[in-house]
């Protein structure tokens, strides 16, 4: 009876030490972190192609005015009037209608002028992109340290002891970039063939 009390004390410090608590408290611990991973995965998987979408369609209708104003200033070139032709109303005419196309298409380039936001938008993607990768390698960083933590709480004594009888834990393999998938980067395309 006497020896009894300072067995079970024995008993239970022994146990303590053994890894009941810091084998799971690890093991949770890193699997939190490659949920991390996972979760950046698909902040990427659905953040970047909604930008370059966004991207492309204000570089496509700044594109058309550019276009517009282009086109209606070489027509507008190429309607000429000499002094012997001031005289003729039809030319004269026709002379004024493609000054005032291209008087319209400047107009309609001044007034889109506050709308056109490519440069910015173009500055945005690769704010994000460089954001969401570098969000993604720090998250594989992390979870590799977690691993590696919970690894050598599960090959070191005594927390070896409760890791291998009581819960039959087995290391977990680190991120390795070796597979092709979500892991890799979205190529980002504007649709130019150069």
């Amino acid at each position: 009876m006497k020896y009894r009390t300072p067995l079970v004390l024995l008993g239970a410090f022994t146990l303590a030490g053994c890894g009941l608590n810091s084998v799971p408290t690890a093991e949770e611990n890193a699997k939190a972190k490659w949920a991390d991973v996972e979760n950046y995965y698909q902040r990427r998987a659905d953040l970047i192609p909604n930008l370059v979408s966004t991207v492309k369609a204000a570089g496509a209708q700044e594109k058309a005015i550019l276009v517009e104003v282009t086109q209606a200033r070489a027509s507008a070139s190429q309607v000429k009037v000499s002094g012997a032709d001031l005289n003729d109303p039809a030319k004269v005419a026709n002379y004024e209608k493609a000054q005032a196309g291209v008087t319209m298409s400047l107009q309609r380039l001044q007034e889109a002028y506050p709308e056109l936001k490519s440069q910015g938008n173009y500055a945005t993607l690769m704010t994000q992109l460089e954001g969401t990768e570098n969000r993604i390698s720090t998250a594989r960083h992390d979870y590799n340290d977690a691993v590696q933590a919970y690894n050598t709480t599960i090959r070191t004594f005594p927390d070896a002891i409760g890791a291998k009888v009581i819960y039959g834990a087995k290391p977990l393999v680190p991120f390795k970039a070796t597979s092709a998938g979500a892991e890799e980067a979205p190529a980002v395309n504007f649709g130019n063939t150069n």
